[in-house]
């Protein structure tokens, strides 16, 4: 539990919007892994397993609830340590840290990167999110959803276009590394599988 619930509430928060209720669907995912896990066969790695799982609650609590709560999405959830950490590049000012005119930019840049994500149907997002920011291969995503791999596939191409639509929208370039409006050379924004 205390491996992967970090990860299994990150992806509650993103299907539910909603902070008490992502925590309620862990928990009760988590009391099913316990209740199922001498049934776990291990066809799968114990992660992708737990996803479903959790997964499966969070959609069923989603089809119960339909109050239509939403929490808006903080870019504080990931903490300054690890964006740094996870980009690793832009100007350093005294201290090792980022410069402001640098750090605004990434701000700006995550915030419209959100709301762009966020646009997307539910299931092309949730496929896009499983690929690009937890990193399952096609095959796990596809087990995970409980779709072919071909519609994974599928799903992915279509996020990625349309993101990439709604970010031209929203006057954020193609190789852009920088706030709304920012140019940059082309680049492929398809990403690489």
């Amino acid at each position: 539990m205390e491996r992967y619930q970090g990860r299994a509430y990150a992806l509650a928060l993103r299907i539910l919007r909603d902070e008490e209720q992502a925590r309620d669907a862990v928990q009760d995912a988590f009391i099913k892994v316990y209740g199922s896990l001498r049934r776990f066969e291990g066809r799968s790695s114990f992660y992708t397993w737990l996803y479903r799982l959790v997964y499966n609650q969070c959609l069923d609590n989603k089809r119960k609830d339909k109050s239509g709560r939403h929490v808006e999405w903080e870019e504080e959830r990931l903490g300054e340590d690890h964006v740094l950490e996870e980009t690793g590049t832009g100007a350093v000012g005294a201290g090792g840290l980022p410069s402001p005119g640098v750090e605004l930019e990434r701000s700006e840049l995550r915030a419209v990167m959100i709301r762009a994500i966020d646009q997307l149907p539910d299931d092309a997002r949730e496929t896009l999110v499983l690929r690009e920011v937890d990193g399952l291969p096609y095959a796990e995503i596809a087990e995970t959803l409980g779709i072919p791999k071909g519609t994974v596939m599928s799903r992915l191409h279509y996020a990625r276009k349309k993101l990439q639509q709604i970010l031209l929208e929203e006057g954020v370039a193609p190789g852009s590394s920088g706030s709304p409006g920012a140019t940059g050379p082309a680049s492929n924004t398809g990403g690489a599988s």
